[in-house]
């Protein structure tokens, strides 16, 4: 009986186990390498239990080395050897059913460490970066409201002292030059559109670490510009591009006198301007200087306004500083226009002496106008990113030398690559406006938004 029952149970124990050879040898290729291990370790534990209880002695008084009887184990086992076989078969046969079919499951490294998922890094780096913006967009904002925005009285008061001013010019000019042509002057400029900053003398770089506002700072309303267009007669004058030019300067323009033969030199006022046959800017301003500077009486006009008013020191021989109150002072440009066709040129001649013949073609009230239209038609902060932009470059002595029109277009150029400008933007917008300005520079060429073939940089040396 004791050889009928051995011989009865290895013949059992050899069907469960080539089974279960056979699953644990297929399981890898089925279940990948974690897959397999699991199903390893449990087939093996229950194959143990099964091999314990077919193989247990007659004599429960027989021990194994360790000091327990092998045959022994726990309750929850049962008694019956043919009812365990039946249990093992069944769950066997239910995990087969349930593996997955995909080679591609299977892995060949057992012992791969766990790694992170790559979408929780990068939840932890954007959370990161989410901080730092709006810690720089609280400080962006801050810094705004505190050293950038004018006030909207000195602004008003400003522009009052630069109307007046005006006003007094005008009626001078057609009393002293009746015959000198001139169409109605106005004011332009960062401080009439509403696009002027000033901060003092501490600088955005001071002012971020550690978020402290001293209170020295003086902010003010200081610069405008008085446009005075001059009356051409289109039959006499024509516009020629600087790149068609010698020179090949895009940007600027020769301004001819046509037609001598029938209209001789005298037929037109501004013919006492020429030089070499083309109108010449800088005689313009000199005939401008000779009035503003020397022909008015400005202690008197200003005495009269409750203004302290003085023709400001060279080199800027066509600006009057004025003095509205005890600590506000303005600077008003007078600057000469012409405008023939669609053209519009101003006599702010090109750095370079030997460019000084050159107009310089008016783009500025275009691209003002684009920002700000840009601005209205999706409440952007194209505008304020930009305030902000110039306050930065005007106290930094190695961006000095950049003008609001160079800053303006690095925000145009911005804008044709971004899409949302809203308010929550402001830091990221900032930070990549910087950058591209680095980029410009290292490049040398800014092209104009408006008139791509228009370097922008081209006036500045390599070393600026």
């Amino acid at each position: 009986m004791a050889g009928a029952g051995q011989r009865k149970g290895k013949k059992d124990d050899n069907g469960i186990g080539t089974a279960i050879d056979f699953v644990l040898a297929n399981a890898r290729l089925v279940l990948g390498v974690g897959g397999a291990a699991m199903l390893g370790i449990a087939t093996l534990a229950v194959k143990r239990m099964y091999d314990r209880a077919i193989s247990a002695p007659s004599s429960p008084t027989r021990l194994s080395q360790s000091g327990k009887r092998s045959w022994e184990e726990p309750n929850w086992l049962g008694s019956s050897s043919r009812l365990l076989t039946q249990d093992m078969k069944t769950s066997l046969s239910r995990s087969l059913q349930t593996l997955p079919t995909d080679p591609s499951a299977a892995d060949t490294d057992v012992f791969r460490p766990t790694k992170p998922k790559p979408s929780a890094k990068r939840s932890q780096v954007e959370l990161k970066k989410s901080r730092l913006r709006l810690s720089l967009q609280e400080k962006l904002f801050a810094y705004y409201r505190r050293r950038v925005a004018i006030p909207a009285d000195e602004q008003a008061r400003a522009k009052q002292a630069a109307v007046d001013i005006c006003t007094e010019l005008r009626s001078f000019l057609r009393a002293k030059l009746p015959d000198m042509p001139l169409r109605d002057m106005y004011l332009s400029g960062s401080l009439y559109d509403d696009l002027q900053t000033w901060i003092g003398q501490q600088s955005l770089l001071q002012y971020l670490p550690d978020g402290k506002m001293p209170m020295a700072i003086v902010v003010t309303a200081d610069h405008i510009q008085l446009i005075v267009p001059l009356m051409l007669e289109q039959n006499l004058w024509s516009c020629i591009p600087g790149e068609d030019t010698i020179m090949n300067i895009p940007g600027f323009y020769l301004v001819r006198r046509e037609n001598p033969e029938y209209f001789p030199r005298g037929s037109s006022y501004w013919d006492r301007c020429v030089v070499g046959g083309y109108l010449s800017p800088k005689t313009v301003a000199d005939t401008f200087e000779k009035v503003v500077a020397g022909s008015i009486n400005w202690p008197a006009i200003g005495s009269l306004l409750d203004y302290v008013i003085r023709p400001a020191a060279p080199p800027a021989d066509l600006t009057l500083e004025v003095q509205y109150d005890a600590d506000r002072h303005l600077f008003i440009d007078f600057l000469p226009s012409l405008t023939l066709g669609d053209i519009v040129l101003v006599a702010k001649p090109h750095r370079l002496a030997q460019n000084d013949n050159l107009w310089r073609l008016s783009l500025r009230p275009a691209e003002t106008a684009r920002l700000r239209a840009l601005d209205q038609g999706d409440s952007g902060c194209r505008c304020l990113c930009l305030k902000i932009f110039k306050a930065v470059c005007k106290l930094n002595p190695a961006l000095g030398h950049l003008t609001a029109s160079q800053l303006t277009n690095v925000i145009l150029h911005l804008s044709q690559e971004e899409s949302d400008w809203s308010q929550d933007m402001l830091a990221d917008r900032f930070l990549q406006a910087l950058k591209g300005l680095i980029r410009y520079l290292e490049a040398g060429v800014l092209p104009s938004a408006l008139n791509p073939k228009v370097n922008l940089f081209s006036e500045l040396t390599p070393e600026e």
